[in-house]
């Protein structure tokens, strides 16, 4: 299991990289927000659950976040429990990351992994840390300027189209779940493994899509007419 285990069955793994070129100030027009907000301020998040149908039987057990630091790079962390007991610690810790002003980026969190999180924190019986954070949900700007024109608003279709990223041998989201209790029965972690790559390019993709967005002109016109 790759990363460092912080608490009994919970492992961090961390890794830092030049990932896109924020200004210190990120244009939020497409969002229709009225004011921009500082890159230093995001918190770009995405999970690994044990399903889609959402619900109280659906737990996370995989968190990853990443934002950008003051010396511009961009730092990525994720959170993966090995026992149905790290959970608690697991959501302890991912709100430790949080601040009053941290402004969360996401692709369809506002629909399903914000709701899901609080959820968990409430059965946990902790404090939710998500409650009062701005929401930047990049699925529903994308929907507005390029649905009828791609295939679909999926965000691999978004990374494809708008950053030129073609994944290569990833294991699809739908399998992570299988991966999970496949290595919880004893299974190998490659399969797992194989998730945390998965996850850490969700992240990476969604602050390209963020930048890319925001490096937008305020009006729509003319954006549905081409690709990057």
């Amino acid at each position: 299991m790759p990363g460092i285990e912080i608490a009994p069955g919970l492992f961090l793994t961390e890794a830092f990289m030049h990932w896109g070129r924020p200004t210190p100030l990120i244009d939020t027009a497409f969002a229709r927000w009225k004011e921009p907000v500082a890159h230093k301020r995001l918190l770009h998040f995405d999970t690994e659950t044990t399903g889609l149908a959402g619900g109280t039987g659906t737990r996370a057990w995989m968190i990853g976040a990443a934002d950008w630091l003051a010396d511009g790079r961009f730092r990525l962390r994720q959170l993966t429990t090995t026992t149905m007991g790290a959970e608690t610690a697991m959501l302890r810790t991912f709100a430790q990351w949080l601040q009053p002003d941290t402004v969360l980026v996401s692709y369809n969190g506002k629909c399903y992994d914000s709701p899901l999180l609080k959820t968990r924190y409430r059965l946990a019986r902790l404090p939710d840390p998500l409650s009062g954070l701005g929401h930047l949900d990049l699925l529903h700007p994308v929907r507005r300027y390029w649905k009828g024109v791609w295939e679909n608003c999926r965000l691999a279709t978004a990374e494809r189209e708008l950053l030129g990223v073609v994944r290569e041998d990833d294991l699809p989201g739908s399998e992570a779940p299988a991966a999970w209790l496949s290595y919880l029965r004893g299974g190998s972690a490659v399969n797992l493994r194989r998730v945390l790559t998965h996850n850490s390019q969700d992240l990476k993709s969604l602050a390209g899509v963020l930048l890319h967005l925001a490096s937008l002109a305020p009006s729509a016109a003319g954006i549905k007419t081409g690709r990057r």
